[in-house]
C-alpha cells in the first residue's frame, strides 16, 4: 500500500473586483488571493483489492465532513477521474481511496472544495507517476476557476474568469482572523444579486500591499449581505474586536476576515468573538507569503 498526502490550504480573496460580464454569462474579475496555514488534508492511497481498476472510494472525516457531497458529486473524486482520463494513467488491479479531512467549512468563500480538488490532483499525480505539470494544470482548469489558483497555492493576482494568474512576489506575512457564521450561501445567487457588473479594476499595486488593501474592494460583499444578514453581523463582530487594518468578506461569502498587526492580536480577538458566538467558525491564522512549490507539498507514507 502506498499513500501520498497533501495539504489543501484555505484561499482568501483579499480583494475581488467584478469588472464585466461576458456573453457566455461568466463574469470578468480581478482578485488578489493569499493562502493561510488553515487547511483541509487529503490522502490518496493505492492498494491491492478486489474492485475494478480506477474505482475510487472517498472516506471523509473532520468537523465538516457531514456537509460534503457524496463521492460521485465530490470535486476531489471528479478531479482524480478527470486526470486519469486525460493522461491515460491507470493503477490496474489496485483500489484507489481518497481520504478527506474536512476542517474548513464548505461553501464559505475560502476555496475549500477547489483546494481539496487541487490537493487530490497533486497527491494522485505522485501516486500514479504523472510528472507533467501541464496535464495537471489543464485538468485543474476544467474543474472550475478557483482550482488553478489552488494549484499555484501562493499569493497571486487573477484576472479574466480567474484563469489569468500572476504570482505576487515578496508578499508579506499578514496576521488575520477568519469568521464564518456557518450559513452557506450560493455563489450564483450572489452574482445574480449584484447591483453592478462593470466596476473599476485594480489600481497599480506596488510592494506596500497592506497600505493599498483599504483602497480595494470585494464587489460581492453588498449583495451577499443582502442575501445573508449574518455576514453583516460577522463583519461588525470583527470591527468590534479591534481589527486595526481591514475587515472584508472573502469570495462570495460567508467567511469574513480581519487583518491584525500580530498573530497574538488575532488570537485574542478570536477568543473574544468565539465566547460571544460559540456557534460560529472562528480561526486565527496568517497568510503564507512564499510556500514551497505545491508540487513539493505532497509527501509519501
Amino acid at each position: 500500500m502506498v499513500t501520498w498526502h497533501c495539504n489543501a490550504p484555505a484561499k482568501i480573496n483579499l480583494a475581488l473586483h467584478v469588472t464585466g460580464q461576458r456573453k457566455d454569462g461568466y463574469h470578468e474579475l480581478e482578485t488578489l488571493v493569499a493562502f493561510t496555514g488553515l487547511c483541509d488534508r487529503i490522502s490518496v492511497t493505492a492498494s491491492l483489492g478486489d474492485s475494478a481498476p480506477n474505482k475510487i472510494d472517498l472516506k471523509t472525516s473532520g468537523p465538516f465532513a457531514a456537509g460534503l457531497p457524496a463521492a460521485e458529486n465530490n470535486l476531489t473524486v471528479q478531479a482524480v477521474k478527470r486526470l486519469t482520463e486525460r493522461t491515460g494513467s491507470r493503477l490496474h488491479g489496485q483500489q484507489v481511496t481518497i481520504r478527506l479531512e474536512k476542517n474548513l467549512p464548505p461553501a464559505s468563500g475560502i476555496g475549500g472544495g477547489s483546494s481539496d480538488a487541487a490537493a487530490a490532483l497533486i497527491a494522485y499525480s505522485k501516486l500514479a507517476g504523472i510528472s507533467g505539470r501541464e496535464e495537471i494544470e489543464a485538468c485543474a482548469a476544467s474543474l472550475g476557476a478557483d482550482v488553478p489558483m489552488c494549484i499555484v497555492a501562493r499569493p497571486l493576482i487573477a484576472k479574466g474568469i480567474g484563469d489569468q494568474i500572476s504570482p505576487f512576489p515578496d508578499f508579506p506575512e499578514i496576521a488575520l482572523l477568519l469568521v464564518n457564521p456557518l450559513v452557506e450561501i450560493s455563489t450564483p445567487d450572489v452574482f445574480k444579486a449584484l447591483r453592478r457588473r462593470d466596476n473599476p479594476g485594480f489600481p497599480q499595486i506596488g510592494s506596500k500591499i497592506v497600505e493599498v488593501l483599504p483602497d480595494l474592494r470585494n464587489d460581492l460583499e453588498a449583495a451577499a449581505k443582502d442575501l445573508v444578514p449574518a455576514i453583516g453581523e460577522a463583519i461588525e463582530a470583527l470591527k468590534a474586536s479591534g481589527a486595526p487594518r481591514l475587515v472584508r468578506m472573502s469570495g462570495s461569502g460567508a467567511t469574513c476576515f480581519g487583518l491584525y498587526g500580530t498573530l497574538q492580536a488575532a488570537q485574542t480577538a478570536a477568543l473574544q468573538i468565539a465566547s460571544r458566538r460559540p456557534n460560529w467558525w472562528v480561526q486565527a491564522s496568517r497568510t503564507v507569503s512564499a510556500p514551497a512549490d505545491y508540487m513539493e507539498r505532497a509527501w509519501q507514507e
